[in-house]
């Protein structure tokens, strides 16, 4: 019989650090109520003052005061509103934990005690109305949460904690500029690093848990076509773009179903479409927006390929010449696919059992929507992630929905409503178990 020597010490770690958690759940238990508490209190308070990508001044200071009132070392503004924090405490892992403080240019309907009423001007100068529309004020409360219960409970693990309130998640900046300023080299290299997410379809209470593949990765790509513009009535004179436009738009559904592996995730969606300005007159161009999904870099340059040639072939189908073919251009920004390390969510699927129970944690499947949480583990560093879904629909609304056959709000709604205390108190609990699983003494 032959034995796999790296299997069995990570049963015998696995055991070990299980029976930790267990040990220690009273403890835990105790700590997770007082927390839970003061963070709802933030949660109401973040949720009504939503600061927009690039604008989390005052978020990212309050950030920073929940990491001093804990102990840590703080470093603000590096690399724009992210703020960085340090817990020193002995020999052992070093355990990041990240969580994203941008809200949305979204007008809040949900009629809440706490609802937010703020306005912002966004990057074009724009007066919008901000919301808290994809749960990033759960994201900091959780944070703030299990760091405030770690630091409390700093005589049952050793090692150290690198925590990050990242800006500008939602629109995929953050990430980036916090590891292009340095955070991997000025500060200490994590052996792990985590996040949740909440997701409205599943129950509060619950987390969700996916090993590999869970968030896609992005890419936005813009199309101009060209042609001959002139008056309505004689078309014969001239090249009508938005015909080719329109044949480019078709023909590229084309891409995913017939020149993509049904086995391959990649999604291709053109969100935008403008051309023209009056009904008799045959414009000069037309411009296209795409979104791109994917997981693997084969099939997204395969895709973009693809689109290259469909949007030249439909032009010189029209008679544009060489010299006035579409030009696609691909965004240089992008995120990057969330790959959740395998070893890391099996041991997080081990802790969370002794933590909440192993009937509320719910094998998900991936995702074709983007995070740039993805970014940490892509680093020459190449450091294990996990994104863990956090459930946030109260259960008895779940269960009435279902009966309806209604699905509760997405997110990015403007009426996401979650159950803010229970799904606080699930994302501490697991997330404190994790981390004491990881570094428990």
């Amino acid at each position: 019989m032959k034995f796999n020597l790296k299997f069995i010490v990570y049963l015998v770690f696995m055991t070990y650090t299980s029976e930790i958690i267990a040990q220690l759940s009273p403890v835990i238990e105790t700590e997770i109520k007082n927390q839970t508490r003061e963070m709802t209190v933030l949660c109401k308070q973040l949720h009504q003052n939503p600061e927009l990508s690039l604008q989390e001044f005052e978020t990212s200071k309050q950030m920073a005061a929940e990491l001093r009132k804990a102990g840590f070392e703080v470093t603000e503004n590096f690399g724009g509103n992210n703020v960085v924090g340090i817990l020193r405490n002995g020999e052992g892992p070093v355990v990041m934990l990240r969580t994203d403080m941008d809200a949305l240019p979204v007008e809040e309907k949900t009629g809440l005690e706490f609802a937010s009423s703020k306005k912002a001007r966004n990057s074009n100068g724009d007066e919008v109305a901000v919301m808290h529309a994809c749960g990033h004020d759960i994201h900091m409360s959780v944070w703030a949460g299990t760091i405030h219960t770690l630091a409390t409970l700093k005589n049952e693990w050793k090692g150290t904690l690198l925590v990050i309130a990242q800006q500008a998640e939602e629109i995929s900046g953050g990430a980036g500029l916090a590891i292009e300023t340095g955070l991997f080299q000025k500060f200490p290299k994590p052996d792990y690093a985590m996040a949740y997410h909440i997701n409205p379809e599943i129950e509060s209470g619950k987390i969700g848990l996916v090993g590999g593949p869970i968030f896609a990765g992005v890419k936005t790509a813009r199309i101009k076509v060209f042609g001959k513009g002139g008056h309505g009535a004689y078309p014969e004179k001239c090249i009508d773009p938005i015909v080719i436009a329109s044949r480019i738009v078709l023909d590229l559904q084309t891409i995913v179903s017939r020149e993509i592996s049904p086995l391959e995730p990649v999604v291709v969606t053109v969100g935008s479409i403008h051309g023209g300005t009056r009904s008799n007159i045959i414009p000069d161009e037309v411009n296209l927006e795409l979104t791109l999904r994917y997981y693997s870099d084969e099939a997204i340059e395969k895709v973009i390929s693809a689109i290259k040639r469909i949007s030249r072939s439909a032009a010189q189908m029209a008679g544009m010449s060489d010299d006035q073919l579409p030009v696609v251009d691909i965004e240089k920004s992008e995120t990057p696919p969330v790959i959740n390390n395998e070893e890391l969510s099996l041991k997080i699927r081990d802790f969370a059992t002794k933590t909440i129970g192993e009937p509320n944690i719910v094998k998900t499947s991936p995702a074709m929507v983007g995070e740039d949480f993805g970014k940490y583990g892509k680093t020459p560093e190449n450091i294990p992630i996990c994104l863990i879904w956090l459930g946030s629909t109260e259960p008895e609304l779940m269960k009435k929905l279902k009966s309806e056959g209604k699905q509760p709000f997405p997110l990015h709604s403007p009426h996401l409503n979650p159950d803010y205390e229970k799904t606080i108190e699930t994302g501490i609990t697991v997330m404190v178990g994790n981390i004491i699983g990881l570094t428990g003494k």
